[in-house]
């Protein structure tokens, strides 16, 4: 038998087979969703961390998430009072992670009102004076009622209000803003100790505007992008956004 043919034939076969154990190497991408264990309720603002190659994505208002992974690759799930889990990556299947609540015995809650709530009923103060327009009343309202309309316009009240709608408005963007761009997260993205947190979180919190267009991805580029230089001007008086 020629020689060649010991040669060459396996020679062919790993040549074709390459391929295809490069597919089987190839991420794919993974959806799951966070649930509560033993309800039905959906946990947004998880973290989902692949410890391989320290990608990090966080679930959406309704629990979901994805995030790309090869096989073998371990998944972390986090999620500020509830205890941490891993998981191994199998294949591409789509994944439920129930998350355990942390109980904190002997824990007294008092639960107030919320900010929306408190700003709503100061709101619903100016309401009750006759103010429906924040202070802003349209050109009918001048042929409907002129004397409403321009109490609603050069008022004490009206320009009171007209203040205290403004403040109320950077209040509530504030909050949504809080709700995805979390200690947490920069924590666990930057690593850097509790105190840097907070000094780096001041520094550079993103705009309404700009969380209301970015995905997590997006997000979490934001905040890799100042840390280099967070950490080169920590210490110095001249923190500034880099542009």
């Amino acid at each position: 038998m020629n020689i060649r043919y010991f040669i060459i034939y396996p020679a062919l076969i790993a040549f074709f087979c390459l391929p295809v154990l490069a597919q089987a190497q190839q991420a794919f991408t993974i959806n799951g969703i966070f649930f509560k264990k033993s309800t039905d309720e959906r946990i947004a603002s998880a973290t989902v961390t692949n410890l391989k190659s320290q990608q990090i994505m966080m679930s959406d208002e309704l629990g979901g998430f994805s995030i790309p992974a090869s096989k073998g690759d371990t998944l972390l799930f986090k999620k500020t009072g509830y205890t941490e889990q891993t998981q191994v990556v199998t294949g591409a299947n789509d994944i439920v992670v129930y998350m355990q609540p942390i109980i904190v015995l002997q824990q007294v809650t008092i639960q107030g009102q919320s900010t929306k709530q408190e700003l709503n009923s100061v709101m619903n103060d100016y309401r009750s004076k006759g103010l429906y327009f924040d202070g802003h009343p349209p050109l009918m309202a001048f042929i409907a009622s002129p004397i409403t309309a321009f109490y609603e316009l050069f008022s004490a009240d009206a320009t009171n209000e007209r203040h205290f709608a403004k403040f109320s408005k950077n209040e509530l963007e504030a909050i949504e803003v809080s709700k995805r761009y979390t200690p947490q997260l920069v924590k666990q993205v930057t690593h850097l100790p509790d105190d840097d947190v907070v000094k780096f979180m001041q520094q550079y919190t993103p705009s309404y505007e700009d969380m209301r267009g970015w995905n997590d991805y997006e997000l979490i580029s934001h905040i890799k992008h100042y840390l280099e230089y967070y950490k080169r001007h920590k210490d110095g008086a001249d923190l500034q956004k880099l542009y």
